[in-house]
């Protein structure tokens, strides 16, 4: 059973891997959004591709935004006032 954290208590992380946890989902989140970008709005985003692979390629980046949001969302309400440098 995961232990559920009081709204107004925040965990410890090491500030270390806080930043390397919310540099890895900011990346991933500009990935996500160029790519959305690119099958939208530009000829680049389909290429030889059929369409099939266009909406493949369209899911996954929506995928990949809404867990890069996610993850910017739990650092945020679990970790971001918690953080100290352990090391």
């Amino acid at each position: 059973m995961i232990p559920k954290v009081a709204p107004n208590k925040k965990l410890i992380m090491d500030k270390k891997l806080y930043t390397m946890l919310k540099s890895s989902a900011e990346a991933d989140k500009a990935k996500a959004l160029l790519s959305l970008e690119l099958l939208g709005s530009k000829a680049v985003g389909i290429g030889d591709h059929s369409t099939e692979d266009f909406y493949k390629n369209a899911e996954e980046a929506l995928v990949m935004l809404v867990d890069a949001d996610d993850r910017l969302n739990a650092l945020e309400d679990y970790f971001e006032e918690g953080l100290k440098e352990v090391l």
